[in-house]
């Protein structure tokens, strides 16, 4: 994505910088802490060395969302290996949907109906690239198992804790 771009999608989103307009405190600590967190974290300096900036921006993010969470078990099918193990060193990376997932890591091409199946009210859903599929992203958002869904651009989040009520966040990411 060239630079005018990434520029224009930046300044479409600038009313939704860190955390602007999301009344739930849950959801603002989300975005403000872990999302758009800028502090430094240990392993900044010897992750994504030689990589685009996109897949660093990326991987970035899924190292702060694993660090966050903690989750035993990780699905990843987009090759965020070093980033989720340096986020969680106790996590099992897989690529394959066993039972019930704590967090994944998926394209927007990949079968989203059946791994929501294997979704509880404590999982996560990384969707990477849903600028390219903006259909299918609203397709999720509108799903009945998706309660909240952050929209980053670049890839979206989705939770699906029942006690909240369903939104869909615009972020500035």
């Amino acid at each position: 994505m060239n630079q005018l771009r990434r520029m224009f999608v930046w300044l479409g989103r600038i009313n939704h910088c860190r955390g602007f307009g999301i009344q739930s405190p849950t959801d603002y600590r989300f975005v403000r802490y872990v999302i758009n967190e800028r502090a430094p974290y240990y392993a900044y300096e010897w992750l994504g060395i030689g990589q685009t900036w996109y897949q660093r921006k990326l991987g970035l993010l899924y190292f702060r969302l694993v660090n966050e969470r903690q989750p035993s078990v990780v699905v990843d099918r987009v090759g965020m290996a070093d980033y989720l193990k340096a986020g969680c060193k106790k996590c099992t990376l897989t690529d394959k949907i066993d039972g019930k997932v704590q967090m994944a890591i998926v394209s927007i091409e990949d079968d989203i109906p059946t791994l929501f199946n294997n979704c509880d009210e404590h999982s996560m859903v990384i969707i990477q690239d849903i600028w390219r599929h903006k259909s299918l992203w609203r397709k999720v958002v509108k799903d009945h198992r998706t309660v909240v869904s952050f929209d980053l651009y670049y890839c979206g989040v989705v939770l699906f804790d029942q006690h909240q009520s369903k939104k869909n966040y615009i972020v500035n990411f």
